[in-house]
């Protein structure tokens, strides 16, 4: 399994929540087999997103497609996103 994990500042939260709920790179369609939201407790507005794929080159292309669409909305919904794709390589429950 791959994640592609990033995070960035949004200026408004809930204005970001709607945006990501709005889902413009059709998530599903992409390969997300499922997406988890975080929010640093020290800082509410500063946000987390890990999407989880089957595939590398699937984490790859949403990156590929999101570096475009921040293009478009940094600054008016999120500012400086960092990213990273990681590989999981152990899970284990306690």
């Amino acid at each position: 399994m791959f994640i592609l994990r990033i995070e960035h500042p949004v200026p408004d939260y809930d204005r970001w929540r709607t945006a990501f709920e709005n889902d413009p790179l059709d998530r599903r369609k992409a390969g997300v087999r499922r997406y988890r939201v975080l929010r640093a407790i020290d800082e509410p507005n500063h946000v987390f997103v890990d999407l989880e794929f089957d595939t590398r080159p699937e984490a790859e292309a949403m990156l590929a497609a999101l570096k475009t669409l921040w293009g478009r909305v940094e600054g008016k919904v999120m500012t400086a996103p960092r990213s990273r794709i990681v590989e999981v390589a152990e899970t284990r429950e306690l």
